[in-house]
């Protein structure tokens, strides 16, 4: 029982720190309204494309990645 918890232990730690890159790598939701109102569109519409694909992966991933942190965290609670 010991080692089971070190194992989830040591596993929650590696997703805790994950969880905490992939929200950084984010760009933030604010970005758009700032160049909305400047009226700077640097961008080309296939960049724009690939940096909502991106943004999107990593919303998907942080959910993901949060449930099964809040799974381990209620289970090692039990332990």
């Amino acid at each position: 029982m010991n080692t089971l918890h070190l194992i989830l232990t040591i596993i929650q730690v590696i997703l805790a720190v994950g969880l905490t890159v992939i929200v950084m790598f984010q760009s933030g939701k604010s970005a758009g309204l700032s160049t909305a109102i400047a009226g700077g569109n640097s961008d080309s519409f296939l960049s724009k494309n690939k940096k909502k694909g991106l943004d999107a992966t990593l919303a998907r991933m942080t959910k993901w990645i949060g449930a099964v942190f809040l799974i381990l965290t209620l289970a090692l609670n039990l332990f």
